[in-house]
């Protein structure tokens, strides 16, 4: 067994259970919840949703998370488990998706997480996401527009992939635990799959157009 303390990461489209199970991962772990947008990036984050510059957007999520990494590293070391719902997959997956064409490599100093990719049947996830009294943005409709890009640029990353569909958050939270102590499990795919966790292959696409919850 590793002394190293854990880092996990929650990945996952909107309504597959990350923000219901982090911070109950967290609690288990006896982790800090570190939030990858921090609260000063918050304002600057609302007004650039309002805009439609995928790129200017894109790099203001990868200033956030370069600064929330740095906390994170502060605090594994430390000794603290970290646990957080998405790192820089989601940014990279859904920016690209959506038409982003910068060229990203990512430091190797990054801390880089166990990860898992939450997943769910679509008409749970909608459902899920139709029951929920927060505000949507624009970049979260566009994002459901291309789930099929997000979903293929997902798979080609190491992750244990999660299913979620059915479960109660519980369920969920003792899948995570189970997998991470016992291996492969029916509902949890534990082989990371894809490529080298510092980069991210393009993503294909068409030409422009553009009980968790």
């Amino acid at each position: 067994m590793s002394d190293q303390p854990k880092f996990e990461s929650l990945e996952g489209l909107r309504g597959t259970g990350k923000s219901t199970i982090a911070p109950m991962l967290a609690a288990v772990r006896q982790a800090v919840l570190v939030p990858t947008v921090p609260a000063f990036y918050q304002p600057l984050r609302h007004e650039l949703d309002k805009r439609t510059n995928v790129e200017a957007r894109m790099c203001l999520y990868l200033s956030a998370l370069f600064t929330a990494a740095e906390e994170i590293q502060y605090h594994l070391r430390r000794g603290v488990p970290v646990v957080v719902e998405s790192y820089f997959a989601r940014c990279l997956t859904s920016h690209r998706a959506l038409g982003a064409r910068l060229g990203i490599s990512l430091p190797a100093w990054l801390p880089t997480p166990v990860t898992y990719y939450l997943v769910c049947a679509d008409d749970e996830r909608r459902r899920r996401l139709a029951a929920r009294n927060k505000p949507v943005s624009r970049w979260d409709a566009l994002v459901e527009t291309v789930t099929d890009r997000v979903t293929a640029a997902y798979a080609s990353l190491p992750a244990r992939r999660i299913d979620t569909t059915g479960l109660t958050p519980e369920e969920v939270l003792r899948l995570i635990t189970a997998t991470d102590t016992q291996g492969a499990h029916s509902r949890a795919d534990t082989e990371p799959v894809g490529a080298h966790p510092h980069l991210l292959p393009a993503v294909s696409r068409s030409p422009a157009g553009t009980r968790c919850s």
